[in-house]
């Protein structure tokens, strides 16, 4: 893992975001309450908390983790800087009698994150800059013991990658739309093309919410490089319990066809559908 080189941009983005008002009038938050810039709701790598049921299918993902903005800093121009921390895992199940579900992959992803953004006319602009890792491992789930061997004939491999994500947003009203890139500057294994494009948008119903229920659409598509090139596509809808910008509960509907973002299963194209259930901090 080149930890030391998150560390070294971490730390200089934090030194960046420090001298940011030497000559301004803003002022700093530490530990704010809200998150400067929301998760991309239907891309994938977020962090969440909540699950997903695979629609005929024994497959169930847990999702534990969270972002925290650790320093805010809005200047006198009406921009606000952050820098913050992600922590989390996305965890594959499967169900068995008598309420078991044993694990058969997970990943691990930490890092840290820089944001800004800026109110224009009726929307808002902003971007959001990631430096994380990932590694990714089989666990005893996955290894079947009445005949000894792995299951689906699938051995455990060494799965890690360091990137640098950039994506800026566009929101007016209750849509947001963004653009982005993925690099990843160190990746095993090395048949994982080091680029990743991004694009998507999210839109909340406005005009059909009811108090604090709130129906909300999503779209995200990545194209990445498994040897080859190919599209990802992931499609939510469904609604959100709460305030749109804030705390809740979101209940989707989620197509997903694409390479499975599992790095065991790296190579693996899946087209599945399902319900995922999240509590948004």
């Amino acid at each position: 893992m080149r930890i030391n080189k998150i560390i070294t941009i971490a730390a200089f983005l934090v030194i960046v975001l420090l001298r940011i008002n030497l000559n301004g009038q803003g002022h700093y938050e530490l530990f704010p309450e809200s998150l400067n810039i929301l998760p991309y709701k239907a891309n994938f790598l977020e962090p969440r908390m909540g699950f997903q049921f695979r629609a005929l299918e024994n497959d169930l993902r847990l999702d534990i983790g969270h972002s925290k903005d650790l320093i805010k800093y809005i200047s006198d121009g009406g921009i606000s800087f952050s820098f913050g921390a992600d922590f989390f895992t996305f965890t594959k199940l499967r169900g068995e009698p008598d309420f078991h579900f044993p694990v058969d992959a997970v990943d691990y992803l930490f890092g840290v994150n820089f944001g800004a953004k800026k109110n224009i006319l009726s929307g808002e602009i902003g971007t959001r800059l990631r430096i994380s890792h990932i590694s990714a491992h089989f666990v005893d789930g996955h290894f079947d013991p009445t005949n000894e061997k792995w299951r689906d004939g699938r051995k455990p491999i060494v799965y890690s990658r360091e990137f640098v994500e950039f994506i800026p947003y566009y929101k007016i009203y209750y849509a947001r739309f963004y653009a982005g890139i993925t690099y990843l500057f160190h990746v095993v294994p090395e048949d994982i093309g080091k680029t990743i494009i991004h694009a998507g948008m999210e839109y909340y119903l406005i005009s059909l919410s009811s108090g604090f229920l709130h129906p909300v659409l999503a779209y995200d598509f990545k194209l990445v490089d498994i040897g080859v090139q190919s599209g990802t596509n992931s499609l939510s809808a469904g609604f959100k319990l709460g305030q749109i910008d804030r705390e809740g509960v979101t209940i989707l509907y989620n197509f997903y066809s694409g390479y499975s973002a599992h790095g065991e299963y790296y190579n693996v194209f899946e087209n599945y559908s399902g319900i995922n259930i999240n509590v948004e901090f």
